[in-house]
Parts: C-alpha cells; structure tokens; sequence
C-alpha cells in the first residue's frame, strides 16, 4: 500500500509537467514561429519479486513477478512541423519554408536561432529582430532605400536615389541543425546550439537541401494545433484525477490495516 501511493504519486507529478507543457503551448498558441513541445515519459525501476528466468524449485520462471514503482518526465520533444503562413505585406516580415533558422547575435557576442521573421531597423538602419539582436550577416539598408525587396534566395535589394536598377545590399543565410530537437529554448524565440544539436550548418535559401526559401511579407505561424492541445489537457486532467484516487483508496487501505493492529 505505501508502495502504491509513491507510485501513484510519480503519476500525479508528471501529469502536473505534462499540464504545464500543455499550458505553455497554448499560452504560445500566437507567438511568432514558437514550436510546440510534448513531454515524454518514461517507468521507473521495477522491484523484482521474482527474477524472469530465475531457478525455482528446479524449474525455470518463464514470467518472473515485477510490481512497477511509477513513472518519470523524460525529456520535452520540441515539434518542428510547419506552421501556417500569415501574409503582413511588411517588407521586413520574412516566413522561411523548410527547415532552416534565422541566426542573430546576441548582445554578449553569442550566436541564437530563430524562427521568427518579424525583422525592424535600428537606428543605424541594419536588420534586427524584436529584442534588437542583429541579423547575421549584417544587412544595412539605408534611410534613402526605396522598395526594398527580399527574394525567395535570400538576396535583399532596394533602389537608391539617382540609380534605376535596384542594388543588392547583402545575402540572408539560414542555419540548419543535424539534431534539431537537441536545440536549447532561451526564450524570446530563441534557440542555442548544443551538443545534442550540433553545430549551425550555414546555407543560402533555396541553396542547400533543406534549408528551405524565403517569403517575404509573410510570418510563420506558431505551429500549435489548439484543438488538440485541448485534447491533451483533457486527458492530463484524467490521468491526474485516476492517480489521485489511486492515492485515496491506498491511504483508506492502509487506515484500515492500523485500525485492525489497535
């Protein structure tokens, strides 16, 4: 009985994970390029009562008796599937299609990955996301520009005054991952290389398999599907409540074994 509301108690502990995984998605149900995740489990060492396979009574146990002693969070898969692109006509609004990640530079100097397209001008006119991390390679447009242009390759254009034909004003690179759901979220849209990701491969749009192209006037859609989220929370909530019960009929079972000692 004490063995059962441990167990039972396990399960009530990752379903809480599971609903705070579920609530971040659907918190995250409109942020720009945000990838939804879901929790893995995984059971817990088992108590052999009886090895499988061990020698008894000059027979061998084919079943052997193992009483489980709950379950744990594993790990949190990262979804990379693709969202939906929502059209802005913002020029500086850029959807990728395929696998790739936009890289910024970070204020310490370090290298982070995104999804997001929502690009700005600083003060200095080159290309920055929502937290003023610039664009890497640096692009500069300047105030004078007009009809700037991004092709689906990544190659940025404007025209200048006293110039007929546009100008190429820089070349937009994507990063691709070996492993991307070894990525580390940071937050703000932010992913960072690890071990488990491997290094940032570095491609032009539409060069290098994978990578994908550009759309410019177009953002990526969080790729969480809200109806089943709802779903999920239904079933972390019964999985909750079923591990509770099992808790209150193990604490009324183990009441009554006390009140037959007295």
């Amino acid at each position: 009985m004490i063995r059962a509301l441990y167990t039972a108690a396990s399960g009530m502990s990752a379903q809480q994970l599971n609903l705070d995984t579920i609530a971040n998605n659907l918190a995250n149900s409109s942020t720009v390029g945000f990838r939804q995740r879901s929790l893995q489990f995984q059971d817990m060492i088992y108590q052999n009562l009886i090895t499988p396979g061990a020698a008894q009574s000059q027979q061998t146990v084919s079943a052997g008796l193992q009483i489980g002693l709950g379950t744990k969070s594993a790990a949190t898969e990262i979804i990379m599937t693709q969202g939906d692109l929502n059209q802005t006509n913002n020029p500086l609004d850029l959807a990728i299609q395929g696998n790739g990640f936009f890289q910024v530079q970070r204020p310490d100097g370090t290298l982070a990955y995104t999804r997001a397209g929502n690009f700005f001008l600083n003060n200095q006119g080159t290309i920055v996301d929502a937290q003023g991390d610039e664009l890497v390679p640096a692009i500069t447009i300047p105030t004078t520009a007009t009809a700037v242009t991004i092709t689906q390759y990544g190659v940025v254009n404007a025209t200048l005054p006293g110039q007929t034909n546009p100008s190429q004003l820089g070349q937009i690179q994507l990063a691709t991952f070996t492993n991307q759901g070894g990525l580390e979220s940071i937050g703000s849209n932010l992913f960072t290389a690890t071990l488990s990701s491997g290094d940032a491969v570095l491609g032009n749009p539409g060069g290098t398999e994978g990578v994908g192209t550009l759309q410019q006037g177009y953002l990526e859609n969080s790729n969480v599907d809200v109806v089943g989220a709802f779903v999920q929370m239904v079933l972390a909530q019964r999985a909750y409540e079923s591990n509770s019960k099992v808790v209150t009929a193990a604490d009324n079972m183990y009441s009554q074994v006390n009140n037959m000692i007295k």
